[in-house]
This record gives structure tokens, sequence and C-alpha cells, in this order.
């Protein structure tokens, strides 16, 4: 977390005064300033891309910075970013309020992730049903022993409303993709602002379930391999089970302009489709497009 903090704020201050797009170092030469801000599923994927981008393209200065998909999409909806990064999709009231202000958002899926579910290594349950994992979060089941585990309280971990993870966990597990269920989370449930948050919370506790981008997940930590349909196989969440559609949490991930890309946004987000940037996806346990 740490080193992300400080690459995030190296490449900050790399960023010259000028509007977003159109900078000028403080040096003559001329330059391209891109901001970029949002989810923090993609903000370690982001500012891997910047910092390998700005190696091949000198002359173009990223400004990666997290805080959430929602953060992300005000700020392209404000004018403040040229790209947001989200790892859900964009709201039908965002792109109301963004038409309000004369701003188009276009959609470009970046990558593909997984959502795995996570326990600490001590916690023998090691597979669920999406129905299960939905009745532990609504709180229907509080007891790991309802789910063939010990007797031990079940903690409910999730991250916070502004984070485009918390929405599509809610809309594809708990609600069970059926847009007019409305289940929600157990009001003890703890909201981290994190990945890292979650993380550490279930490498200490036991009794301990949250959720987490694949890519985020440390090996010493346990992953549930999970079920559609009771009674269906359980799958692991992996590259390949994401590709082959046999893993039911996975998702599409996100960045938005504001109308069609020009410039050296169009340059970057071309770049991002490339086999050099997909290759860069994959190292980070993250899904290439390709």
């Amino acid at each position: 977390m740490k080193q992300l903090a400080v690459l995030s704020l190296i490449l900050v201050l790399m960023i010259s005064c000028a509007a977003p797009g159109t900078g000028t170092p403080s040096n003559s030469q001329p330059a391209a300033s891109i901001q970029n801000k949002g989810s923090d599923t993609i903000v370690n994927l982001a500012l891997a891309w910047a910092e390998r981008y700005q190696q091949i393209h000198p002359e173009v200065r990223l400004s990666v910075t997290g805080g959430g998909s929602g953060t992300g999409l005000a700020a392209l909806i404000n004018g403040t970013v040229d790209i947001a990064n989200a790892s859900r999709q964009i709201k039908p009231e965002e792109v109301t309020e963004a038409q309000s202000k004369g701003i188009d958002p276009v959609e470009h899926v970046i990558a593909r992730d997984a959502i795995a579910v996570i326990v600490n290594p001590e916690n023998p349950v090691s597979q669920l049903s999406l129905q299960q994992i939905s009745d532990i979060y609504s709180g229907k089941i509080t007891n790991w022993k309802e789910v063939g585990g010990q007797d031990r309280p079940i903690v409910r971990l999730s991250r916070e409303t502004n984070s485009g993870t918390h929405v599509y966990f809610l809309e594809t597990v708990l609600r069970l993709g059926d847009k007019e269920n409305k289940t929600l989370f157990s009001t003890d449930t703890l909201l981290l602002p994190s990945s890292e948050g979650i993380i550490n919370e279930v490498r200490q506790n036991p009794n301990a379930i949250g959720y987490d981008g694949l890519g985020y997940v440390p090996r010493d930590l346990k992953m549930i391999a999970i079920a559609r349909q009771p009674g269906e196989g359980y799958i692991l969440p992996s590259i390949a089970t994401v590709n082959d559609n046999s893993y039911p949490i996975a998702r599409d991930l996100y960045m938005y302009t504001a109308g069609q890309p020009q410039g050296a946004v169009a340059a970057y987000l071309d770049w991002i489709s490339s086999d050099e940037a997909q290759a860069i996806v994959a190292k980070l346990g993250f899904v290439p497009v390709k």
C-alpha cells in the first residue's frame, strides 16, 4: 500500500499545472498531460500501465489516483479528469447528469476481473453456492456451522458503498442478478475503504468472510469455490475460468472518457489494448480482454 501511495505521488508530481489533456511541463518541451482517477480495483493496473507508458512516451505525463469508481465518474462528470476508471458500468443517473453538463460518457472495456470470496485459511469451509453467499451477506445465515463449518459467528466484510466492487457484488451476488430483488447487506457488515483492509482483516480473523478482485488476493488466504446453483460444480476463480465463463462472479473493467477520446488520450487508450499492455493485465492477476 505504501509503495502504491509513493508511486501515485511520484506520478502526480510529474504532472504540470496545465488543464487535463493539454499540459506543458516545467521545461520548454511540450508535453501532454492525462488525468486518470477512480476505481481502487484498477489503480494497481493503472499505475503499472502509466509507469510503462511514460517509459516509452516520456513526452506524456500521467496522473493516477484511486478513490473508488463513483469518485472517478463524478470527476469525469465535473470535467476534472480525462479518464475515469470504474469496476462497474456507469449508472443511468450518472449518464443523465453528465449529459446535462454537455458530457457524453464513452465506455472502454480495458480488462476483466474475477471477484474472489475469501476466508481465513483456518476456516474449513471451502465451497459455497451463490445463494449461500447471498444469505450470509444479507444476514440469513449467521454461523459457519450452517454451511458446514465450525460453530463460530460469521464476520461479514465489504467494500464501502462508493466502490464499484461493492455495487457489483450487491447486484450480482446478494441480488443474484435479479433487477427486481431488493436484498441489502446485513446492517452489521463491516464496510472497509480498501482491498488491503479486507485482506488484512480476513488474515487476522478466522471468522471473517470478504471479497476482493482476484489480482489482490495473496497466497496466504483461502479462496472459496463457488457454484451458480446448489448441486452444480464448484469453481475457483482464475483467468481460465473467467475466460470460459464457468466462474460465476466475473466482470468487465472500464475506463470512461468524456466523448470519443482525442489526441494523447486516444493514443494511450489504443496502447492499453495492445499486446504489451494486456500482458501487464495478466501479470497482475487480471484477465486480458484479448
